[in-house]
């Protein structure tokens, strides 16, 4: 709970955090504990759109308004999954005719999976479950001090994306960010020198020289070997 309101605030659909856990608490069949932080689940939209009234277009036929853990259908198979995807696409056509990609996978009707944008709060709910709540660099797993770390920054041309992103310890995420760890493109652990020379400390730190990172099961989440290597190149201060 603490996760979702840090990363979407108000867009959870409460006023506060206190509101969002009275209303938690109403669908709870244990009596409400004040220190418990809940564990909720998260449906996370991205790039979400909305037409106008007179815009809108009916449901498909077996789809129930009841439904409230979610609903999908499979856009390879006809009548409703097809036609659905057809209709939006259509639609947002409609409204944006610059949409070139748009018009041809539309025109040959075959699903193209693509790698959505993500928002800050995104980034942040997503990189954390990737990296199973564990730091990369140490497998902390107390969640509070757990932050997702961008590694090319987006002010630096980055992205909010998952495999632009490593799950750190907050310390880890600060000297990460002002260039005293780094991660190889063999994703290893390397910790500036100028870490002792800038602080006369760091022995804690320079332990973790050398070793490999935790990194997420699936190969197209973890961190791109351009990343680190821009990152190596750019902000460590080797």
């Amino acid at each position: 709970m603490s996760l979702a309101w840090e990363a979407f605030g108000h867009k959870n659909g409460a006023r506060s955090l206190q509101e969002m856990r009275e209303r938690i608490e109403r669908y709870r069949r244990t009596p409400p504990d004040p220190a418990e932080d809940y564990t909720v689940g998260c449906i996370v939209l991205s790039e979400p759109f909305f037409f106008p009234p007179d815009e809108w277009f009916p449901p498909p036929e077996d789809f129930h308004p009841s439904i409230q853990v979610g609903k999908t259908y499979d856009l390879r198979r006809p009548p409703h999954g097809t036609k659905l995807w057809e209709d939006v696409q259509l639609r947002l056509l409609a409204s944006h005719p610059d949409l070139e990609e748009m018009e041809e996978t539309v025109r040959f009707g075959e699903p193209v999976p693509v790698r959505h944008r993500l928002g800050q709060g995104s980034f942040r709910v997503l990189v954390t479950d990737t990296y199973e709540r564990r730091c990369a660099v140490t497998q902390e797993r107390v969640l509070p001090v757990l932050e997702a770390a961008h590694i090319k920054p987006v002010a630096a041309g980055g992205a909010h994306r998952i495999d632009n992103g490593l799950l750190l310890r907050s310390d880890l995420h600060k000297l990460f960010d002002r260039g005293y760890v780094t991660v190889t493109p063999e994703h290893r652990i390397r910790v500036s020198r100028r870490l002792r020379e800038d602080f006369d400390n760091g022995e804690y730190y320079l332990r973790f020289d050398g070793n490999e990172i935790w990194l997420p099961r699936r190969p197209e989440d973890r961190p791109v070997p351009g990343f680190l290597e821009w990152h190596a190149d750019v902000v460590f201060r080797g």
